[in-house]
């Protein structure tokens, strides 16, 4: 039985027959540079023989044309090369971006689990880019293992010692430089990791900077930012430091190789048995085997680091999905997509973290209030009827079909769960509230509701204003009602929101309830809140309380009637 690939080798893989084609023509082009490079020092040693040693000059102008020729085609190859190798390390670089954030935004999620959004930023740009230069490294190891091989051959023609210890002493220094990547390679996959969680703490306390400020935690940030850096310093200088000792260690053996070819060379001289020429050609060649050797001591410091990347690359890449799509075919695809009437939602018998045994029917076209005394079961409810996780026991009904049937590309559009702490992205405020919205979205009407017409007029440009990342350059009141504009333009036939006004003001809150009713006339909605305001807006209300429906009926009635309900909502 075949032995599967380690997750980064399988990431190289790919990435090499992906771009093949490049690296292909860039290998057959550096071997056609390196050969050049290697003949080099023959067609001086010939030149020297004719013209210096023999008096022949119209030989020695012949060989200096022969020359010029060579180095001609030694820019081009050289060109070439450097251009396919560049091109295949850019686009395996942009084709590993792009499978990344693919998979991070999969309807399946799973990829961010346990990682800060820095990290992963890092991981697609850094650790990418070092995944594409390993197309170069290769590229450059097949043209140097050329330039040894054709240096050799050369030197076998010149002598047959020098040929052999050619042959046999370059393979022994490269197994050597192999050995000595080792080290690098595990410092340098340390040193990704430590860079990427760095990049990660620092994106989290910019992200959270204004909250930090008012509490008063700016010491703690620095303290906790500071010490996670120092980490990183840590990592890097002591990759850096395998990475200088595997250089100085291959150049010294490099050094020692060549001045032993350099003396076995002199001595068969001294001895009359190569001539004058070949002894010139001979220490040119030695001097061009520095080049190729040099070469390798790059190559294994770039393939360490491209391993340790390309492992980091695979872990998210084949991290665990937080739900299993349908299988393809037995999906079952929403009905009534998008824009239409409502649907009916149904859980039976819903059993999930604190959730037990939950039974609820919501009708087409009806608003439902889902009031908890206890934040974790609200937070469990929206998981499941968002399919960010399935289940444990029991199912979730969309129109009769259960979630775990249907595309989740196709469920999202037909059930909105608009979190309580949705972000908004940079851009207008219009761009932001259509992000999701059919083409014909009443926008106005949206913005009405929600009470953003407010925001709109108090803007210098109206809802062409610029938002900053996350929204950071509106208050924590205007956010909230831009996501939900955002949340009530995709005119979703099942939409879920969470607390949607607990930034805002009494007034503006009950403005924005019927606001809601009016707006979602026909359609299903699910409030899930504490907000009196809300609830009453509401055709009735259900009561979650120990992870179970305990109580149902109008506002007023429960607020009357259930002494829990009263403390959850009006306390």
């Amino acid at each position: 039985m075949r032995k599967a690939d380690p997750p980064g080798r399988r990431v190289l893989r790919l990435a090499v027959r992906e771009q093949r084609r490049d690296v292909a023509v860039g290998a057959v082009l550096g071997m056609g540079h390196q050969t050049g490079e290697a003949l080099v020092p023959v067609l001086i040693g010939l030149a020297v023989d004719e013209g210096v040693v023999d008096g022949d000059v119209p030989g020695l102008l012949l060989w200096l044309v022969i020359l010029a020729a060579v180095y001609v085609g030694l820019s081009f190859s050289f060109r070439g090369s450097a251009r396919a190798g560049e091109r295949a390390s850019l686009t395996t670089a942009h084709r590993l971006r792009a499978e990344l954030v693919a998979r991070v935004l999969a309807p399946e999620g799973g990829a961010e689990e346990g990682r800060l959004p820095g990290e992963l930023a890092t991981v697609a740009t850094e650790d990418a880019k070092r995944v594409g230069a390993v197309m170069m490294a290769l590229i450059v190891a097949i043209a140097s293992a050329t330039g040894l091989v054709v240096g050799a051959v050369v030197l076998l023609g010149v002598s047959l010692p020098l040929g052999l210890l050619v042959l046999t002493g370059a393979p022994l220094l490269l197994w050597l430089a192999h050995l000595l990547s080792r080290p690098l390679e595990r410092r340098s996959e340390t040193e990704r990791e430590q860079a990427a969680r760095s990049s990660g703490v620092a994106a989290d306390l910019v992200a959270g900077l204004r909250i930090l400020k008012g509490i008063g935690a700016e010491h703690t940030a620095v303290s906790r930012y500071r010490r996670t850096s120092q980490e990183s310093l840590t990592a890097t200088l002591r990759a850096a430091r395998a990475e200088a000792w595997q250089n100085a260690v291959v150049t010294a053996l490099t050094g020692v190789f060549l001045a032993l070819v350099a003396l076995v060379g002199g001595q068969l001289a001294a001895r009359g048995d190569i001539g004058v020429g070949e002894l010139v050609s001979s220490v040119a060649l030695a001097l061009f085997l520095i080049g190729p050797l040099s070469e390798f001591s790059w190559v294994y410091a770039e393939l360490a680091q491209g391993r340790a990347s390309a492992r980091r690359i695979a872990d998210v890449l084949d991290a665990r999905r937080a739900v299993s799509p349908a299988p393809a075919s037995g999906r079952t695809p929403v009905p009534r997509e998008g824009g239409g009437p409502g649907l009916p939602l149904r859980l039976r018998g819903l059993v999930h973290g604190p959730l037990r045994d939950l039974h609820l029917d919501v009708a087409a076209g009806e608003t439902v209030g889902v009031v908890s005394t206890d934040p974790a079961d609200a937070a469990a409810l929206l998981r499941c009827l968002g399919r960010r996780c399935d289940p444990e026991a029991g199912s979730v009904e969309l129109d009769g079909t259960d979630l775990t049937a249907m595309d989740l590309t196709q469920l999202r559009a037909a059930l909105l769960v608009a979190e309580h702490d949705a972000d908004l992205f940079e851009g207008t405020l219009l761009e932001n509230v259509t992000a999701a919205a059919p083409p014909d979205a009443p926008v106005a009407a949206v913005l009405t509701a929600s009470a953003a017409d407010d925001i709109v007029r108090t803007l210098p440009d109206g809802s062409a204003t610029p938002v900053t990342a996350r929204g950071r350059s509106l208050s924590g009141g205007q956010r909230q009602r831009v996501a939900l504009a955002r949340a009530l333009a995709a005119d979703a036939p099942v939409l879920v929101l969470h607390e949607p006004t607990t930034a805002v003001d009494a007034v503006t809150e009950v403005r924005i309830a019927a606001g809601i009713r009016e707006i979602r006339a026909g359609r299903t909605t699910v409030l899930v809140t504490n907000s009196a305001a809300l609830l009453a807006v509401t055709d009735r209300v259900v009561l979650l309380d120990g992870g179970r429906l305990t109580a149902s009926g109008g506002h007023e009635q429960l607020a009357r009637a259930c002494a829990p309900y009263r403390t959850a909502v009006l306390s």
